[in-house]
C-alpha cells in the first residue's frame, strides 16, 4: 500500500460518524447512490417523480413482499395515480418505536424529536429517550410484544416502526389504522446490511443525506478495517457462546457474527455451516470442533464480572477446552455494555476492531476493549 493510499484510509478511519452534517467529509460514495441497496435483502427503494415506493422483503418468505409503502413528502399534493400499497405522508413527527436499535438509529439521524411512544423503555440507555419518559414527553407503551393498545389509540401515531421476530408479529397491530413498519435488520446475515437500514429510516424522516453519509462513513471504516485482516497468514481458531440448557447455541456459518469473526482474521470452527441464524448443538458436538481452538468469545449479563473459576463452576466441561486452558477466553458483559446491541447494527466496524484487538493485537497498538475483555481468573 502506498503512504498516500495509508494516510487516505487512516483520514476515513478517524472520521466522526456520528457527526450531524448532512455531508460528512472524507467519506467516499459510489457514483449514482440515490436509491441503490448494497448489503441489504430486506427492502428495496424505488424513485418516482412524485413519490418513492419501498418494499419490505418477507424473511420468512424471501420471494414474498411483506409490505409496500409509498412514501410522498408532506409539502406535495397527492398524485392522482399511485401503486398499491400504504401511503406514508413524510416526513414522519409523531411515530411509535418499538426497538432500542431503531431509537438508537434515530438518535443518529437527530429525529428523536418525533418520538411520542417507545416499547420497554427500560432497555433504551438514551438519555433523550429517558428525559422524555420521565416528563411525559414519550409514553411507555408497554411491551414489545405486547404493546398497550389504548395508549396507542390515545397517542394517534402517524406510524409505528416495529421490530417483529416471527411473522405473525409483523401483522399483529393490523386491526389499528396506524400504518406499521417492521424494522428487520437484525435478519440480515451481513454487518454492513444491518447497518443500511439507517437509509430506509432516513427515508422516513427526511434524513436521507444525513443516513447516506452516515452509513458509507461506516461501509468505508469496516473494509478499511477488514482489508488489513485480508492477507494475513496466522488466522486463529475462535468458537462463541455458552452452553444454555441441553443445547449450546452457536450463530450460524454465514450469519452476521461468523462474518465478523472472518472479517477480523480469524477461522470460526462452524465457518462451513450454511445458516444464518443460531444453531443448536449438543456439548460433544461443541467440543469436538471447538476442543482445540485459540480463542472462545461469549455475551454474559451480570452485575459480576466472570471468571474463569465461575465458568468451571457452572459447568466443569467448559476447562476441557484448549482455550480455557490456555486463558484465552474473551466476555463481553452486555449488562455493563449495554449499548453492545444498539451499536452493534449501526456501527459494525466498531466492533470489528474489538475483535480484531483480541485476535491480532499487534494491528491494533493502544487500543483499549470497548467490548470484549479477557476474564478473570
Amino acid at each position: 500500500m502506498t503512504r498516500i493510499t495509508w494516510i487516505y484510509f487512516c483520514s476515513v478511519f478517524l472520521l466522526c460518524i456520528s457527526c450531524r452534517q448532512e455531508k460528512i467529509p472524507g467519506t467516499v460514495y459510489p457514483k449514482g447512490i440515490n436509491d441503490s441497496i448494497y448489503y441489504a435483502h430486506g427492502f428495496q427503494i424505488e424513485s418516482h417523480p412524485d413519490f418513492k415506493q419501498v418494499s419490505i422483503t418477507n424473511p420468512w418468505h424471501s420471494n414474498k413482499r411483506l409490505q409496500t409503502y409509498i412514501l410522498i413528502p408532506k409539502s406535495s399534493e397527492l398524485p392522482a395515480h399511485l401503486p398499491e400499497g400504504i401511503i406514508i405522508r413524510t416526513p414522519l413527527e409523531r411515530t411509535v418505536v418499538f426497538s432500542s436499535v431503531v431509537c438508537g438509529m434515530l438518535n443518529e439521524l437527530d429525529a428523536l424529536s418525533a418520538l411520542t411512544g417507545v416499547a420497554e423503555p427500560e432497555y433504551i440507555d438514551i438519555p433523550f429517550v429517558q428525559a422524555g419518559i420521565a416528563d411525559g414527553t414519550i409514553q411507555n407503551i408497554g411491551q414489545a410484544s405486547h404493546p398497550d393498545i389504548e395508549k396507542l389509540l390515545l397517542l394517534n401515531p402517524e406510524a409505528m416502526i416495529t421490530n417483529p421476530v416471527h411473522e405473525a408479529g409483523a401483522g399483529a397491530l393490523g386491526k389499528l389504522s396506524t400504518p406499521v413498519i417492521p424494522c428487520l435488520e437484525w435478519m440480515e446475515n451481513h454487518p454492513l446490511g444491518q447497518t443500511e437500514w439507517i437509509r430506509l429510516l432516513g427515508l422516513l424522516f427526511d434524513r436521507q443525506a444525513l443516513a447516506d453519509s452516515l452509513f458509507f462513513a461506516t461501509v468505508n471504516a469496516y473494509n478499511h478495517l477488514k482489508m488489513m485482516t485480508d492477507t494475513l497468514i496466522y488466522r486463529p481458531t475462535v468458537f462463541t457462546e455458552k452452553k444454555y440448557g441441553d443445547f449450546w447455541y452457536m450463530p450460524g456459518g454465514k450469519s452476521y457474527f461468523a462474518y465478523l469473526l472472518q472479517d477480523a482474521g480469524a477461522d470460526y470452527v462452524f465457518g462451513d455451516n450454511t445458516d444464518t441464524g443460531s444453531v443448536p448443538f449438543a456439548f460433544e458436538t461443541i467440543l469436538a470442533r471447538a476442543g482445540k481452538a485459540d480463542f472462545w468469545l461469549f455475551k454474559y449479563y451480570n452485575r459480576q464480572e466472570i471468571t474463569y473459576r465461575q465458568l468451571a463452576t457452572e459447568y466443569a466441561n467448559y476447562s476441557l477446552f484448549d482455550a480455557y486452558k490456555n486463558r484465552n477466553v474473551f466476555a463481553c458483559n452486555t449488562l455493563k455494555t449495554s449499548y453492545y446491541y444498539r451499536e452493534l447494527p449501526l456501527h459494525p466496524d466498531w466492533i470489528l476492531k474489538d475483535l480484531i484487538a483480541v485476535f491480532h493485537p499487534e494491528l491494533a497498538p493502544g487500543y483499549e476493549g470497548r467490548y470484549y475483555f479477557r476474564i478473570g481468573e
